[in-house]
């Protein structure tokens, strides 16, 4: 029997139109270089700020989905370590007003009121909270608390419709308990062990068919951010 709370993240928002999602990988951001003047300090070379801009352009490939195979390695879950909320609610609040007002502003796609359409559809979840400690990972379902330690089972790259790609981080259901999903996935744009700052998550008891989901990707935030800072992050991004 089928335990799964929601579906997946979508091929489509992947590739194009997720909302804090758009230029640079989780922790992948970009590094700043800054030439000194004065002879007491150390010069930036030529070089350095060459390899430094090489750096940035690279880290904003892979968030964009652009890499190559060997560049992907395997993850643990202390990169998801910690309290998370969903931003589903925040959407609900119309918190999240101002990012789809954005969106609608900086592209031509979709209104404001489509983009909200569309991402109601997308982060809509029940799962309002996860903890992950170690390998334990705790759902908060409807009031209720489901608890459960989680190996990892690998990763799956995906090629999606617009060209680009994206790595799914699998851990497996260590012992079956009632109300926990078999499989978790995660997808945060980030290709190596790198800590995460938001990511998607997908659930469900079918390895492979969670692979497939397209129209629900539930996005999760640290829990201490409230709906004005994540709504900020979003659009910086």
């Amino acid at each position: 029997m089928k335990i799964s709370f929601a579906t997946g993240l979508s091929v489509l928002a992947i590739s194009s139109l997720l909302v804090g999602c758009q230029t640079s990988e989780p922790a992948e951001g970009s590094t700043e270089t800054q030439e000194k003047t004065s002879e007491s300090h150390t010069h930036v070379s030529e070089s350095d700020h060459e390899h430094s801009h090489a750096h940035d352009e690279e880290a904003k490939q892979i968030y964009d989905g652009f890499f190559e195979d060997s560049q992907v390695s395997d993850r643990s879950l202390i990169d998801w370590e910690g309290d998370w909320q969903s931003v589903y609610p925040y959407l609900q609040n119309g918190t999240l007003d101002e990012v789809f007002a954005y969106k609608a502003e900086q592209e031509d796609a979709m209104t404001s009121e489509e983009y909200k359409e569309y991402y109601n559809k997308g982060y809509q979840t029940d799962v309002d909270r996860i903890i992950i400690q170690g390998d334990n990972v705790t759902f908060f379902k409807n009031g209720k608390e489901y608890s459960g330690e989680y190996i990892y089972d690998g990763y799956e790259i995906l090629t999606y419709n617009a060209g680009n790609r994206g790595v799914r981080y699998i851990f497996k259901l260590v012992e079956k308990i009632e109300g926990l999903p078999q499989f978790i996935q995660f997808s945060d744009h980030s290709i190596k062990q790198n800590e995460s700052d938001h990511y998607h998550l997908y659930w469900g008891d079918d390895r492979k068919a969670l692979l497939d989901q397209v129209t629900n990707w539930p996005t999760y935030y640290p829990s201490e951010m409230d709906g004005h800072d994540i709504a900020h992050e979003m659009m910086e991004h």
